[in-house]
Order: C-alpha cells, then structure tokens, then sequence
C-alpha cells in the first residue's frame, strides 16, 4: 500500500497515511457514539489518528482504538454540554433522529441544514 505523511498541528509532528484512505462519514453528517451517550456533526477529518500522543495515551489501553482509520474531528453534544470531540470511525454510526446539533460553533461552519445534514459555509470549502 503506497504510504505519504502530512503535518498535523495537533499532534505537532508528521503522520505517515496510507495514500488512499475510505472514510465512512462525511462532513456535515450527524453521527452517534457508538459506546457513549453523544452525537455531534463532522466538520474534519483524519485520514488515520493526527492528534497527540498525550491524548492517546489518556485512552485506556484495552480501550485504545487502531490508528491506521479515519478520525473525525466533531462539534458534539450531549444532555449536559456542548465541546469539540475526536473519534475513530469504529467507535461512530450515523444519526438517524434527523434532528440539528445544538452546539454554539455550528453556525461558524455551516450555512444550512436540510434532510438531516449540514452544509459547509461555502466560504470555508475548497
């Protein structure tokens, strides 16, 4: 499998990825956790894990999920807050209660929601 890195700021170092990465989610979809109670909408993504070792290793270890998949970068919420959350694609399945995320940084990122998703801020796409 050919291989290539980028900088992540977040982690301060480079990442080496696989060339070709299958993400399952796309930005401005509604997604769940799959072992805890929060939903969020994407609004980045990581071809595989760019975040710190520190973070990481916070993680416990029968817990910690594979590096080598998509990360997603979310504007989440649960019944008690709102926050930003990164998570591993195993660990997230697609919202199906259609309802938007109330969480106070979506209308920075986003411009609309219709059937469910959100639509980036034409501005902010490339």
């Amino acid at each position: 499998m050919e291989r290539s890195e980028f900088y992540s700021s977040q982690a301060g170092r480079l990442i080496d990825a696989p060339r070709r990465s299958r993400a399952r989610f796309a930005i401005g979809d509604i997604v769940k956790h799959r072992k805890f109670d929060f939903r969020g909408v994407v609004f980045d993504i990581d071809p595989v894990y760019a975040n710190s070792e520190e973070w990481f290793e916070q993680i416990p270890e029968g817990q910690r999920p594979d590096r080598d998949q998509p990360f997603y970068h979310l504007l989440a919420e649960n019944e008690d807050s709102s926050y930003v959350a990164y998570v591993s694609q195993q660990n997230l399945s697609i919202d199906t209660d259609g309802e938007p995320i109330d969480h106070p940084q979506v209308d920075q990122l986003f411009e609309d929601f219709r059937a469910g998703r959100y639509f980036l801020r034409r501005s902010l796409t490339h």
